[in-house]
């Protein structure tokens, strides 16, 4: 195998020129180089990701967070407005027995 960096293995087949390999083998075997070079830069851009966070991840994140408190108090002023409009249904029905 001739000494290759991370991109050429896209492009050049390092097994072509070896006599004691089959083209189907070279073949097969370039694909591996392929994928493990795929997994090699996944690897490395996880790591990145890990270690700092994406920043307009962040920003996006924050925005939403922002939208999910205002959607909780609405639910909780919601709750409030509802259970206050249960209560004077039942002190009015009240005064309406009281009244007959």
């Amino acid at each position: 195998m001739s000494a290759t960096t991370g991109n050429d293995i896209f492009d050049v087949n390092p097994y072509e020129a070896n006599a004691g390999l089959s083209v189907l083998e070279s073949e097969v075997l370039w694909e591996y180089a392929k994928l493990a070079q795929h997994i090699k830069l996944l690897t490395v851009r996880t790591k990145e990701l890990s270690e700092q966070p994406d920043q307009k991840l962040v920003a996006r994140l924050r925005v939403l967070e922002r939208k999910m408190g205002l959607v909780l108090t609405l639910f909780k002023a919601s709750v409030w407005g509802v259970i206050n409009e249960q209560e004077a249904v039942k002190v009015s029905g009240q005064y309406a027995d009281n009244a007959i």
